[in-house]
């Protein structure tokens, strides 16, 4: 792949997500094209479903909000949507909306992050914080732009943009995050685990065997 066919290659902001979630999740849905439902993510898809109604700039609470905004990022090689933005004044404040309580995974805070940062770009403002919408407890988290956070986005699109263009899956994490995972039956995780312990097993006796 050449580099200009390389900076065609838009990643979602959705696969931040995904990807720090677990990226074997990522690479089944972005490489392998696979996605199956659950009562977690038809929940999520309802819920976006009636947040992301494109309108007409309004003003809620004395403040401009628009919904569904599209969003890219040349720079980064990133597209995608808000579900929901507020302008404070001329700030921008992205707002994401999710079904489910916080985690105690970061990738929520990395996809909000990422629009954050596509704003930057196509606003000419800085977007110093944002909010993380938890439908479940009705309450908003607001999540801080660091130097941090941001590296870790970029990071993660270079990561994701390796695996695509590998068309690798990575290990399975077999782990509690797969209890949730709508994925779960096509990705196998018990199974390709234990295929690998037996792997590390079998190298690891013919190692002993000849010493």
């Amino acid at each position: 792949m050449s580099d200009d066919e390389r900076e065609d290659v838009l990643i979602p902001i959705s696969a931040l997500n995904q990807y720090a979630y677990c990226p074997r999740r990522c690479a089944l849905i972005h490489v392998e094209q696979t996605f199956d439902d659950n009562i977690y993510t038809m929940r999520g898809r309802d819920l976006h479903e009636r947040t992301d109604q494109p309108t007409e700039s309004g003003w809620e609470e004395g403040l401009r909000v628009e919904r569904a905004l599209p969003l890219w990022s040349k720079r980064l090689g990133l597209i995608g949507k808000a579900d929901v933005v507020e302008f404070r004044g001329e700030t921008p404040y992205p707002v994401e909306y999710k079904s489910g309580p916080r985690r105690r995974f970061d990738n929520d805070d990395l996809q909000v992050c990422a629009q954050a940062m596509c704003l930057e770009g196509m606003m000419c403002k800085d977007v110093p914080r944002g909010a993380i919408y938890h439908h479940s407890s009705r309450r908003r988290r607001e999540v801080v732009f660091t130097p941090e956070l941001r590296q870790y986005v970029e990071k993660a699109i270079i990561e994701i943009r390796l695996m695509l263009e590998s068309g690798t899956l990575p290990p399975p994490v077999n782990d509690r995050r797969c209890g949730h995972c709508s994925l779960r039956e096509s990705c196998m995780p018990s199974v390709i685990g234990e295929q690998e312990r037996a792997r590390v097993l079998v190298r690891g006796l013919f190692v002993a065997k000849e010493s």
